[in-house]
């Protein structure tokens, strides 16, 4: 199986030909045209969108506001002026708790998040309940890693105001059912907050098609620049939020007492905004979406598909997640018996692979599984069926190891 997308296209893999990158959930390796528009932003209309009335402020200006329509349209938004660009994932859902969250959520009301969340869909919620003196609940999994729909109903009560989800989980890829999550959370009047950090590079998405109030997403594992997201927030719900932080750019008018702010988005917004990351993350839509995202995600139920059969047939290895390839994005999530998965990492690096070992910042549902810690390989577009197998040849290396000593 070949790749979807050249290897040659990423200047990384390119430069290093036996390099087995198997943490794309981490972060994706970005292929030339997104470093290409990054740079020519630097070089053509580097000034500060929106303030100035020269030549390339206007330039800039232009080349923000075709990023953030661009994006939007990948992501299946018509109002462009309701996403809002962040650093990323975690800073979308802290400007979400913070300018909505402490407005809204009061003593009493009930927060409802999964046992599979990241933890940045899981501390600032944490946080907030701590803080009002809000109710906190966790919604269990099934034995497959997938949501409890039956827990999750009976934990969601009349006074519940938020429920946040993601839409795949980044330790162990199960993909969630976000429709009925939505009609769950729409059903007592609750927020339905959705962490999009692995759906979007992975899935074909429509936000607007799902329903969602919130949806965050992050640049970086979408084939763009590093310190660029944002998150898509129903028109309804932002009317009624507090600004995030306060600056420049985000106001209207500034008086001696008081202060209005600007509309949307730039409310949200302040200080002088990552434009050349924007820039950057439009081309990586660009760049996905003439690869085809149902492609994408055709390309990765092979890898994952291969991978599964593969690790069954060595032995000895737990693969976390829903076994079926049509719930589980491309991620392959698993255990070496009797191998700590920092040292089956550290092996398999020795031997090119790289994968990631920990507990992929959710440490809640590592809990729940009896471990600390599960080895994670992770596919994209510009990986084979080579990686596959210098995966599967790294682990038996790394069981003979152990074997031996």
């Amino acid at each position: 199986m070949s790749a979807l997308a050249p290897r040659g296209d990423f200047p990384l893999l390119a430069a290093q030909p036996t390099l087995c990158y198997l943490d794309s959930a981490a972060t994706a390796q970005k292929p030339r045209a997104v470093l290409d528009a990054e740079r020519a932003f630097y070089e053509t209309a580097n000034a500060n969108p929106h303030r100035g009335a020269y030549a390339p402020s206007a330039a800039a200006t232009d080349a923000y506001a075709h990023a953030r329509r661009r994006i939007a349209r990948f992501l299946g938004v018509a109002d462009a002026d309701t996403m809002l660009f962040t650093r990323g994932t975690t800073e979308a859902m802290n400007l979400l708790v913070t300018g909505w969250g402490r407005t809204h959520v009061r003593a009493g009301d009930r927060i409802v998040v999964t046992r599979l969340e990241h933890h940045a869909n899981f501390v600032p919620w944490q946080q907030l309940a701590l803080a009002v003196g809000a109710e906190f609940a966790i919604a269990e999994l099934t034995a497959t890693q997938e949501i409890d729909l039956d827990d999750l109903r009976a934990k969601v009560t009349p006074n519940t105001k938020v429920i946040a989800f993601g839409h795949v989980s980044n330790a162990v890829g199960t993909i969630n059912p976000v429709a009925e999550l939505v009609a769950i959370a729409h059903g007592v009047g609750a927020l339905a907050v959705c962490d999009g950090a692995q759906g979007a590079p992975h899935l074909a998405v429509s936000v607007d098609a799902l329903g969602v109030d919130a949806y965050a997403f992050s640049g970086h594992k979408l084939l763009g620049p590093m310190g660029i997201g944002g998150i898509v927030v129903r028109r309804s719900v932002l009317e009624r939020m507090a600004p995030y932080q306060f600056g420049g750019d985000m106001i209207e008018f500034v008086g001696d007492q008081a202060t209005t702010w600007h509309a949307l988005p730039h409310r949200f917004e302040a200080g002088t905004p990552n434009a050349a990351g924007a820039v950057g993350l439009a081309a990586a839509c660009d760049y996905l979406d003439a690869l085809g995202m149902a492609q994408v995600r055709v390309h990765e139920r092979a890898l994952i598909e291969a991978a599964d059969a593969a690790l069954h047939a060595v032995g000895g290895v737990r693969i976390l997640g829903p076994s079926e390839s049509a719930r589980r994005s491309g991620v392959v999530s698993f255990m070496i018996d009797g191998v700590h998965p920092h040292d089956a990492a550290t092996l398999l690096d020795g031997a090119g692979v790289c994968v990631r070992a920990g507990h992929h910042c959710a440490q809640p549902l590592m809990r729940s599984l009896g471990v600390a810690a599960t080895v994670r390989a992770s596919f994209y577009v510009y990986s084979t069926a080579e990686d596959v197998a210098r995966l599967v040849a790294a682990v038996r290396s790394a069981q003979e190891r152990f074997a031996i000593d």
